[in-house]
């Protein structure tokens, strides 16, 4: 099984993102696939954490994800705040929307790091919603560029489920920047 643990702020999509991730899993041939939110006193720009587990076999585990494989870190400043790295797995990956490279993040542990900047690449496809770049499925290019857990044909397939024609191609268009601009 691998345990994706998203960090985000209220109103960025996290939640979201776990759900269409998990879709584009399913796509991609897993058979277990499971999404959740985290929610405490939620507000706007407050911070949130969401889950994603994909199997090859039905998942009987629906509690949030503590040992992660994959960290998936929508805003940077969550890294130290909120905690990002804690419980993950040797070997784990850490995917931060930035546009530092990996080695300048500060960060030292038993894990691989991933940068990109969702931000621009959000920002380039015209992904912006009430003034602000939604980062959160820009990152899905990013998850799947660092693990390989599925690929840019699955993320385009699951935002086409997920939103409507004209959206779907601008939450695709900011992906595919982000996949090709993703380092690790």
């Amino acid at each position: 099984m691998c345990e994706i643990r998203w960090h985000g702020r209220g109103g960025q999509g996290a939640v979201s993102s776990a759900k269409i991730l998990a879709t584009a899993a399913y796509l991609a041939g897993f058979s277990g696939v499971t999404s959740a939110p985290s929610f405490g006193a939620e507000r706007r720009g407050a911070p949130v954490t969401a889950s994603t587990r994909l199997a090859s076999e039905p998942i009987r585990v629906f509690s949030q994800v503590e040992t992660p494989d994959v960290v998936v870190v929508l805003d940077d400043s969550l890294l130290k705040s909120a905690n990002a790295t804690a419980g993950m797995k040797p070997g784990a990956w850490l995917i931060i929307n930035s546009r530092l490279d990996p080695g300048e993040i500060g960060l030292n542990g038993d894990f691989q790091i991933a940068t990109a900047d969702a931000t621009g690449a959000a920002e380039e496809a015209g992904l912006i919603v009430q003034g602000a770049p939604m980062v959160n499925t820009p990152m899905l290019g990013a998850i799947a560029r660092a693990t390989g857990l599925v690929s840019l044909d699955e993320v385009r397939a699951a935002l086409e489920e997920a939103f409507p024609a004209k959206h779907a191609r601008r939450n695709f268009e900011a992906a595919r920047l982000t996949y090709e601009r993703t380092k690790c």
